[in-house]
């Protein structure tokens, strides 16, 4: 069972360094951690080669550059965002030293969070990542150290969408994302999603 660590609304980098310091305990042997937060104002970057030309106006925004796989996203109020540290490599993993199965896993998880809530969503054939009616709604990169896998998902419950008109979001077009309130036509608070999310990660 994985250990849930809530954060509540935390600077970027405070929150990747407890990823780090999670990602050395599951390497030495720790269960695996859940971390789950919402993020002041942030864009970052994947290693994508190129990923900065899709920073368009950053303006006072900071731009950080991260180990994830993927291209430039935005972090901010109205996001929530899980961090699962998950060992790929004991027994009864389901994504044995599979990133592709561990995707697939994640993209699960928020699409079943999508249902529960009571909106149909699902996944891109070219694109990682959840989508609702051809928009993208959680976006997803992790990177991997000796099988441990880290950083995670976002998912947009009622942020201002207007923070990703600045950027080409995960290198697609301007207008591209979209977000749980705005499919739904109701207000869906961060703390609303990150209970369906924590009850669907606490096996993990």
């Amino acid at each position: 069972m994985a250990r849930l660590i809530p954060l509540g609304r935390v600077e970027y980098r405070e929150a990747w360094a407890r990823q780090e310091a999670e990602l050395a305990a599951v390497i030495s042997g720790a269960e695996n951690a859940v971390i789950v937060c919402e993020h002041e104002a942030v864009y970052t970057l994947g290693r994508r080669r190129g990923a900065i030309a899709n920073v368009l106006d950053a303006g006072d925004t900071p731009v950080i550059e991260v180990e994830r796989g993927g291209d430039v996203t935005w972090h901010g109020p109205g996001q929530l965002v899980g961090y699962p540290i998950l060992h790929l490599d004991r027994p009864g993993s389901p994504a044995p030293r599979d990133l592709h199965a561990h995707l697939h896993r994640l993209e699960d998880v928020v699409i079943d969070v999508c249902a529960a809530l009571g909106l149909p969503a699902g996944r891109d054939e070219r694109n990682t990542g959840v989508w609702v009616d051809g928009r993208k709604l959680c976006s997803i990169g992790v990177a991997c150290r000796r099988w441990v896998a880290w950083h995670g998902l976002a998912i947009n419950c009622n942020p201002d969408l207007s923070a990703f008109e600045r950027i080409n979001p995960c290198g697609l077009p301007v207008g591209t994302m979209t977000s749980l309130s705005v499919a739904l036509k109701r207000d869906v608070t961060v703390g609303e999603v990150e209970g369906l999310l924590s009850d669907r990660v606490r096996d993990w």
